[in-house]
């Protein structure tokens, strides 16, 4: 394989630990990185050193493609933005018809400090666990928008700069069942019990799906696809 060394933008939710499974099934080396934007979920943060601690613990075959984690600070984002992920509001639909959960420029932010960061050490591909399929509207989680925004990174940085997103055409029951194909029961349920979705930041009530409020828009398309899930089956 051509690309070997990859950056995951690691948020510590389902979409993103399937997408480091995907990664660490593939290339030789990954490194992942979070962002503190001072998001009001940011339990996230907490969650996803967990995550990582015990993938290595129960994939070893992983954990030695696994390198170093990087939290880059963000703040100027949560300052720019009144968003009800940024500030203790009620979640709502605005005029645009997009969720007040849409925090303007934030995956674009993302992507060109995760390239900067990939530049200097060595990294030439960018994993996300963006999605069209089944989301809640977010313009910069498009395809266009991504693959316009690889073009224009790799420009910027004049250097070869690929941008994968395995989740953009399939819906949240197939990512599921993507981690069961990763690594069975063992790599579903730690997706289960050790990632964070809910908007609200609700890590301490659990559902048959994992933890969270309930009643987002995140938890309802977690919830959902769980149940599509196991309904179906692997």
């Amino acid at each position: 394989m051509p690309h070997t060394r990859v950056l995951v933008l690691f948020s510590g939710g389902q979409d993103s630990a399937t997408c480091l499974a995907w990664a660490l099934d593939r290339y030789e080396h990954v490194e992942t990185v979070g962002f503190d934007y001072g998001q009001r979920h940011r339990v996230e943060l907490e969650v996803r050193l967990r995550f990582l601690d015990q993938l290595k613990a129960r994939f070893p075959h992983w954990a030695v493609r696994l390198g170093t984690d990087h939290v880059l600070q963000l703040p100027t984002l949560g300052q720019l933005s009144d968003t009800a992920l940024t500030a203790d509001k009620a979640i709502e639909f605005e005029a645009s018809g997009l969720p007040n959960t849409f925090v303007p420029g934030r995956n674009l932010l993302f992507f060109t400090y995760a390239a900067a960061l990939a530049y200097r050490r060595g990294l030439s591909v960018l994993v996300g666990g963006m999605c069209e399929t089944d989301y809640s509207g977010y313009p910069d989680c498009r395809d266009d928008t991504l693959k316009a925004l690889q073009v224009a990174l790799g420009l910027g940085l004049d250097t070869r700069l690929v941008i994968e997103t395995p989740l953009m055409w399939i819906d949240k029951a197939a990512t599921w069942r993507l981690a069961h194909e990763l690594g069975g029961g063992a790599l579903v349920h730690l997706v289960r019990d050790c990632t964070h979705t809910c908007y609200l930041g609700d890590h301490a009530t659990r559902h048959d799906w994992g933890y969270g409020c309930g009643s987002c828009p995140a938890c309802e398309l977690r919830a959902r696809g769980w149940a599509q899930f196991t309904t179906a089956g692997p």
